[in-house]
């Protein structure tokens, strides 16, 4: 059986880990330092980012005064900083596929806890907005209840001691290195979902690391597997982006065959932020043109190494010009599959070729089909504001 050659252990519970890996906490944190640090003549730029990725809100805090030269002392910041957080935890959404994973676990009865080096009650506020999660976690663990928080395994065989389990029974989902380091000292399996770009090689300990929570694949584990996914797709809460068609880099009609319809980044950090990169569908919009099938990949490209997040939709049509500086409205309905690198240009092209007809197909079903006639895809962004 297919389950069977993929299996890699056994298991009959879930830690997951919250900050970053269930809650866009990252997003927030970084809108928020770039506004605290500005008063001090200083620009975040996102570089201590792997610095305080999992770390205990002190050991965050004193990296940032000592790198960013703050003329704070830690307790300072954390004093001043952490009312301006606290404000914002109401307004953190769930990562893509946490309520499916959520509910898919809690419907099957799978034993799961919740732990995180926040304070309990910091944990509390965060997941209070976020319905039914509270109830579907056996066990709740936060940093402030253990003697040292990740990277000591301490605060995963608390979790597995409050439900009664055997440490080895247990899958960690994890963002952060910390956690990983953390969740392997406890003598568990632990899939990695890196919350900082581009850094997936440094999660060599991890026993799988993939790009979001839509890529689990609960089967491997011997968990009940995902049913959700039809035709090679799997359907998303939609979502929205839209601005002028840019010059993108030059590839896509040039090196690919596929003439892509780029959209800037720019306005669109938050947004960026929530969303895992991979290759999307859905339907799109010119103001002066109609509305039409695409795909579009979202990420770094790692076959040509892009040095920022792009948007890069394919319209599924043939045109006969370009349409630099139209309005492009994207309504993005469905996902397929996380970005990857190839080994060469052809195998890459020949991917967009199926990931194009994957598109194709799924459009034309009524969960995706009636989004073609949504209101956004039909209005000027100049009619918006």
């Amino acid at each position: 059986m297919f389950v069977e050659r993929t299996l890699k252990k056994l298991v009959s519970g879930v830690i997951l880990d919250l900050d970053g890996t269930l809650l866009n906490t990252d997003g927030v944190v970084s809108e928020i330092l770039k506004a605290f640090i500005v008063k001090y003549g200083k620009q975040w730029d996102g570089r201590e980012a792997p610095k305080i990725v999992g770390k205990t809100p002190t050991e965050a805090a004193a990296a940032v005064v000592e790198d960013y030269g703050l003329p704070l002392s830690t307790d300072e910041f954390l004093s001043q900083f952490y009312p301006m957080l606290s404000d914002q935890w109401r307004n953190i959404k769930a990562l893509p596929g946490a309520n499916r994973l959520i509910n898919h676990l809690s419907g099957h009865g799978v034993p799961m806890a919740l732990v995180s080096n926040s304070s309990r009650s910091n944990i509390e506020t965060k997941i209070f907005h976020h319905q039914g999660w509270k109830e579907s976690f056996s066990a709740i663990v936060g940093g402030d209840e253990v003697k040292a928080g990740k990277p000591s395994p301490e605060i995963f065989l608390e979790a597995a001691e409050r439900l009664n389990m055997d440490p080895s029974s247990f899958l960690i989902i994890e963002d952060s290195i910390p956690g990983v380091t953390a969740g392997k000292a406890a003598g568990m399996a632990v899939v990695a979902v890196p919350s900082l770009a581009k850094q997936s090689h440094s999660y060599t300990s991890a026993d799988e690391v993939i790009t979001s929570l839509l890529d689990l694949q609960l089967e491997k584990w011997g968990l009940p597997a995902f049913q959700d996914r039809i035709e090679g797709t799997l359907s998303l809460e939609p979502w929205y982006i839209g601005g002028p068609v840019i010059k993108g880099f030059g590839r896509g009609s040039k090196v690919l065959g596929i003439p892509t319809a780029n959209l800037s980044p720019e306005g669109y950090s938050a947004l960026l932020s929530e969303h895992p990169t991979g290759v999307y569908f859905g339907w799109a919009g010119l103001s002066a043109r109609g509305v039409y099938k695409m795909v579009m990949s979202i990420g770094w490209n790692p076959y040509f190494n892009n040095t920022e997040k792009a948007i890069e939709p394919w319209l599924l049509h043939g045109f006969n010009e370009d349409f630099y500086g139209e309005e492009l409205h994207l309504v993005v309905a469905g996902y397929i599959r996380p970005e990857v690198n190839f080994s060469s240009l052809e195998a890459l092209i020949a991917k967009i070729h199926e990931d194009m007809k994957i598109a194709e197909r799924a459009l034309e079903l009524p969960q995706y089909l009636k989004y073609r006639d949504d209101p956004y895809l039909k209005i000027s962004l100049h009619q918006d504001n």
